[in-house]
């Protein structure tokens, strides 16, 4: 797997997909997900409809540099936030969404594409929408996938979901890849995959089990504010994609962006919860390719 130099600080590892020449697409995953959570049959048929597609793992992720110097207790973190102690939060963690998305455009740097279409997933669609309101001259387009605009009052999660979000795993193999069920509580309904999420955890957890970023990333995730003033003035050509099953960022997330951004399309898709089933898949990457084409 290569690994690239984005910053001083940080390498990514990544792959591609496809051919140089064509149009490059930029893959952002979400909190705690490796870039393997782009299924690679995925971003193949996608590259088969002429795209240059590329995925990555995000700091503090697979197998791009962690930030283990900055241990982040999630508990006194949470206390601090529902206090108000925002400054004391903030201390906490080292690094924002800025940063990530930073981290996203100096791998186009470092791979010299100059412009790209951005699409990103949950947390991936935050930074996506970060590096089209920072670098709008860098994104060509941006599809924000199952996400929010930061705005606390919009996509909230069930309570049911969050219980699982905060829930953790356990850390011996096994435990791990048995827990990985508990995900079907904001999967699609329908083409929910109880298999499919044992195998996600399985490859990921022998690939690089990490921990320890997940406190960094939610940290940067929660300190993100909200993007709603700048998201209206956003030039860059957007779709949002949201699934109505979605119960881990509620489908007011998507809505909400599709309101702000102008000219934005809204996709709400039956039978999508916070997940990408085989069985959308035609739907979903026909709309990301009519949108980058």
């Amino acid at each position: 797997m290569p690994l690239a130099d984005v910053s001083p600080a940080v390498k990514l590892a990544y792959d591609c997909f496809g051919d140089p020449e064509d149009p490059a697409v930029l893959l952002v995953m979400g909190f705690g997900a490796q870039m393997i959570a782009w299924d690679e049959d995925f971003c193949r048929e996608l590259a088969g409809r002429g795209r240059f597609v590329v995925r990555y793992d995000n700091r503090d992720c697979g197998l791009s540099t962690t930030f283990d110097d900055h241990p982040v207790d999630l508990g006194r973190f949470v206390v601090a936030v529902r206090s108000g102690d925002i400054a004391a939060a903030r201390a906490m963690v080292p690094y924002g969404l800025e940063d990530m998305a930073a981290d996203g455009l100096g791998l186009l740097s470092a791979l010299g594409i100059g412009r790209a279409h951005v699409v990103g997933a949950s947390m991936g669609g935050m930074i996506a929408q970060v590096m089209a309101l920072g670098s709008p001259e860098r994104v060509l387009t941006l599809t924000s996938m199952m996400s929010s605009t930061g705005e606390p009052e919009y996509g909230r999660s069930t309570p049911e979901a969050q219980a699982v979000l905060f829930q953790g795993r356990p850390a011996d193999r096994e435990g791990h890849i048995a827990a990985a069920e508990r995900d079907m509580v904001w999967a699609s309904r329908r083409y929910g995959d109880p298999a499919a999420l044992r195998d996600l955890a399985a490859r990921s957890y022998d690939r690089a089990y990490h921990p320890a970023g997940v406190g960094r990333q939610f940290g940067a995730m929660v300190l993100g504010g909200s993007r709603a003033d700048a998201l209206r003035k956003l030039q860059v050509p957007t779709l949002v994609v949201h699934g109505l099953d979605d119960t881990l960022i509620t489908p007011s997330g998507g809505e909400r962006t599709a309101e702000l951004v102008p000219g934005a399309k809204l996709l709400l898709l039956p039978d999508m919860g916070h997940d990408r089933p085989r069985e959308l898949w035609p739907e979903i990457i026909g709309a990301i390719a009519a949108h980058t084409a």
